[in-house]
C-alpha cells in the first residue's frame, strides 16, 4: 500500500474496487428488503417493523465496537475480513432461508459484522492518504465516497434483471459473490496486520497515541448533526412516491427520474467538492453544502409540478455530496489518532437517522404528506445550527495537514 507521489492513485484502486463490490452488493438487496420479507417470508407489519429497526440497530453496535478495536490494535485488515466473511456468509443463507425467525438472527449477526466493512474500510483508506499525501486526503475520500454513488446508480437496475432471472435466490447470491470478492481483495490486496512498530499506517490512531481529540461533547452533538442531515433524506425518499401521486399528479416512474437525477448528479459533485477542499476547509464546504439542503427541502415544499422537484435536485445533490462525501473527511479530521471510531461515528449516522425518520413518517400520516417538506426543512435546520455551533478545535498533538478538515 506504499505509493508516494504519482502512485497514490494507483494505491487507491483496491479500496475502489472493494467500495464497488460493497456498494453494489447493497444496492442489490436493500431496496427490495421490504419487499423480500412481504412476498417471500411472508412476514407480518410487524415483524417487518421489527426487522428493519433490529438490524440498523445491531449494525451501529458492531461497527462502533469494531471501530474501537481497531483503534487500539493493529487488526484493521482481519476485521475487514471477517466483515466481508460476515456479508459473504448472511448474503448466502439468505438466498435459501426463508424462515424469519433464522433470517433474524443472521441479519444481527452476518449482516451487522457485514455493515462494519465500509467504515474499517474508509478508516483503512483515511491512514494511507493522511501518510502519502495529506493535503489530498479529503479530496481522496471524496472519490472513493463517490465510487459506491456510483455502485448504487448500477445496483437496482441490476436488480431488477436478476429478480426477473432467479428471484431472490439469485439476488441474495449475487450479493454475497460481491462480498466474497471484496474479501478476496482485502486478503491479496492489503498488506498483512503487523505489530505496532512495524507498520505506522495500521497502527495510526491506536489509543495509546492519546485520549480523544475532541471533547466528549462536541463529538456527540456533531455526530447527532450529522444524523440530522440525514434523517429528512430517509424520510423524503419514503414519502416521495406517495406524494407526487396525490399532490403533482405524477406515477411512480416519476419518483425513479426524481432520484435517478439526484445520484447522477451527486457523482460529478463529490469530486468537485473533494477538489475544492484542497482550497477551502472541509468545514465551509460541510456548513455549505447543509445550506443548500435547507434550501432543497423548502424549496421542495412549494413545488405544484413534478418537473420543479426534477430541477431542485440540483440542491439535493450538492447537500448529500457534501454531507455523505466530505463528511466523513470532516469527522476523521476531527479525531486524527482515531480514525476507526471516527467512521465508524459518521457512517452511523446514516442507520440511525433512518431509525429517527420512521416516527417522522408517522407525523406525516397523521398531519397529511404535505407535511413532509416542512419537517424535513426543520429536521435539517437543526442539524446545521448543531455543526455550525459545535466547532472543533485543533489539538496541539493534532497534525497541521489535518488542519483543513476541521478549520
Amino acid at each position: 500500500m506504499t505509493a508516494p507521489g504519482g502512485r497514490l492513485g494507483r494505491a487507491m484502486l483496491p479500496f475502489a474496487l472493494v467500495f464497488f463490490s460493497v456498494g453494489v452488493s447493497t444496492a442489490l438487496v436493500y431496496p427490495f428488503l421490504a419487499l423480500f420479507l412481504d412476498s417471500a417470508v411472508h412476514a407480518s407489519p410487524l415483524q417487518i417493523t421489527m426487522f428493519l429497526i433490529v438490524g440498523p440497530l445491531a449494525s451501529v453496535f458492531v461497527a462502533s465496537a469494531l471501530g474501537r478495536l481497531s483503534d487500539r490494535r493493529a487488526i484493521r485488515r482481519a476485521l475487514m475480513l471477517l466483515a466481508a466473511f460476515g456479508g459473504f456468509t448472511a448474503a448466502g443463507l439468505t438466498a435459501v432461508v426463508r424462515d424469519y425467525w433464522l433470517l433474524l438472527v443472521i441479519n444481527v449477526t452476518g449482516w451487522a459484522l457485514a455493515g462494519a466493512l465500509f467504515p474499517q474500510t474508509l478508516a483503512y483508506a483515511r491512514q494511507v492518504l493522511d501518510r502519502d499525501r495529506p493535503d489530498r486526503a479529503a479530496m481522496g475520500m471524496s472519490a472513493l465516497r463517490t465510487v459506491f454513488s456510483v455502485a448504487w446508480v448500477v445496483g437496482p437496475s441490476l436488480a431488477a434483471f436478476v429478480m426477473k432471472a432467479g428471484g431472490f435466490t439469485w439476488l441474495y447470491a449475487l450479493s454475497a459473490a460481491m462480498y466474497g470478492i471484496a474479501g478476496l481483495l482485502v486478503l491479496f490486496r492489503f498488506d498483512k496486520d503487523r505489530p505496532p512498530e512495524a507498520d505506522p499506517v495500521q497502527t495510526a490512531g491506536a489509543d495509546a497515541a492519546g485520549p480523544l481529540e475532541v471533547s466528549w461533547w462536541t463529538l456527540m452533538a456533531t455526530a447527532a448533526g450529522f444524523t440530522l442531515l440525514q434523517a429528512p433524506l430517509t424520510l423524503v425518499s419514503q414519502v416521495l412516491p406517495i406524494y407526487i401521486g396525490r399532490y403533482l399528479g405524477g406515477d411512480v416512474s416519476d419518483t425513479g427520474v426524481i432520484l435517478g437525477v439526484c445520484a447522477f448528479l451527486e457523482i460529478p459533485f463529490m469530486l468537485t467538492l473533494g477538489a475544492i477542499t484542497t482550497r477551502i476547509s472541509v468545514r465551509t464546504v460541510v456548513l455549505a453544502g447543509s445550506c443548500c439542503g435547507v434550501a432543497y427541502f423548502a424549496l421542495a415544499s412549494a413545488a405544484t409540478a413534478v418537473w420543479q422537484l426534477v430541477a431542485a435536485q440540483l440542491l439535493n445533490a450538492l447537500f448529500i455530496s457534501a454531507v455523505a462525501g466530505v463528511g466523513i473527511s470532516y469527522m476523521q479530521g476531527m479525531m486524527p489518532r482515531h480514525p476507526g471510531r471516527a467512521t465508524a461515528l459518521f457512517t452511523n449516522s446514516f442507520p440511525i437517522g433512518a431509525m429517527l425518520a420512521g416516527p417522522l413518517f408517522g407525523l406525516t400520516q397523521h398531519f397529511g404528506y404535505r407535511t413532509v417538506w416542512p419537517i424535513a426543512t426543520g429536521v435539517c435546520a437543526v442539524g446545521l445550527v448543531l455543526l455550525w455551533t459545535t466547532r472543533p478545535t485543533r489539538t496541539a498533538a493534532e497534525p497541521a495537514a489535518t488542519e483543513p478538515a476541521v478549520t
